[in-house]
């Protein structure tokens, strides 16, 4: 009894006394969506902790570092499911539920099927009779292992039984600079980085790949209603901290998180990025992570998908 008192007087006292230095909040590669979220939740909790909290992009290894850092509040991480996906492919010095604890679910958001315009497809139900036809022929962009662009490009694989090919990439600006440039021929990039391309007719736009239709890309149809009838794919960022991190700063750092999403201003900054704020208990986030690790574990099982 005497330890668990002093365990959590420990646990009160120092989150009353924090913060009183700047925070790191990890991220993957500079950029992308989950770095365009991480600095959005950077900028609300250096407004509400009033002491800076500075993004660190640390491409593939921003789990693993987040993982091994002192668990005191001070390195936080905003990941999305390349976290909880490369350890189902592969050895990580890192288990996705057991060295972290989540503080928030913060943001959701689809991805969207763009073809190059040389390629003579127009709709989703027509790339899939060109790529039966020629199994093996096309290629599609991809950055990390398990980011929201290379599952959602599996699972078209997978539902719709077509061979593509994967091209990797470290980063999705890459990816969909390739892409521009023909050097493949389709990808499943974020709706707000294809969205000026797509408009410039650079990129040919197909389908969303959520359940509904994007706010950001009028008139496109989703990915079920285009000919792969149950087909959703929808990203997941939220905001980690090291396992044993004490729990009254967690449960800071979530209130100031779901206050600043609650913002009509920060709500339409997520929808001009192409995601969907969420805001969620540390409970609900941990809930969804093992659900989404669930369903990718099927995918993974299904189509033998392996780690580069």
């Amino acid at each position: 009894m005497f330890y668990f008192a002093a365990v959590l007087f420990w646990s009160v006292a120092h989150a009353e006394d924090y913060p009183s230095r700047p925070i790191r909040m990890l991220a993957t590669e500079a950029g992308g969506g989950t770095d365009f979220v991480a600095r959005l939740i950077a900028q609300g909790l250096t407004e509400s902790l009033r002491h800076q909290v500075i993004v660190d992009n640390r491409g593939n290894q921003a789990a693993q570092i987040a993982a091994n850092a002192p668990p005191d509040g001070y390195t936080l991480a905003l990941l999305g499911p390349p976290m909880w996906v490369w350890p189902l492919l592969q050895q990580a010095q890192y288990d996705p539920v057991r060295d972290f604890a989540p503080v928030a679910l913060v943001a959701s958001s689809a991805n969207v099927l763009v073809v190059h315009p040389s390629l003579p497809v127009n709709s989703v139900r027509e790339l899939i009779a060109y790529a039966r036809a020629r199994p093996g022929s096309l290629n599609y962009a991809s950055s990390l292992i398990g980011s929201s662009n290379h599952l959602a490009a599996e699972l078209f694989k997978f539902m719709a039984g077509v061979d593509i090919v994967r091209i990797s990439y470290k980063g999705a600006a890459q990816a969909l600079t390739d892409l521009i440039g023909s050097a493949v021929q389709l990808s499943f990039p974020s709706a707000a980085a294809a969205r000026p391309h797509i408009n410039s007719s650079r990129l040919r736009a197909l389908a969303v790949t959520g359940a509904a239709p994007s706010a950001l890309l009028p008139g496109l149809p989703t990915m079920a209603a285009s000919g792969v009838p149950g087909y959703e794919s929808v990203a997941m960022f939220g905001v980690l901290a090291p396992a044993r991190t004490p729990a009254a700063i967690i449960a800071r750092l979530n209130q100031d998180i779901v206050r600043y999403l609650k913002r009509t201003d920060i709500k339409e900054k997520f929808a001009d990025g192409g995601n969907e704020a969420v805001g969620s208990t540390p409970a609900r986030f941990a809930t969804a992570i093992a659900s989404d690790m669930a369903n990718i574990g099927r995918l993974i099982k299904a189509t033998g998908m392996h780690a580069d």
